[in-house]
C-alpha cells in the first residue's frame, strides 16, 4: 500500500499538540496592525484550538503527525 501524502498547506498552518488537539493561529494578525488596539493585538498572539467537529478532517490530512 502505498504512503499517504501530507497536506502541505495545512501542514504550514496547523499543529497537533500533545494532547491530539489542533492548534491554529487566530486571523488578522498579519497586516494593518496599526489601526488595532494594543487589546486585540495581545489577543491574536495567543493560538487558539480547531473545533472538535472539524479535528477529524484535519488529522486525515495530516498523516504522521
Amino acid at each position: 500500500m502505498p504512503k499517504m501524502k501530507t497536506s502541505k498547506t495545512v501542514k504550514k498552518r496547523l499543529r497537533v499538540s500533545g494532547s491530539g488537539r489542533v492548534r491554529r493561529p487566530k486571523a488578522g494578525g498579519n497586516h494593518g496592525l496599526i489601526n488595532k488596539s494594543r487589546k486585540r493585538l495581545r489577543r491574536l498572539r495567543n493560538n487558539d484550538m480547531v473545533p472538535k467537529t472539524l479535528q477529524k478532517k484535519i488529522k486525515r490530512l495530516l498523516p504522521y503527525d
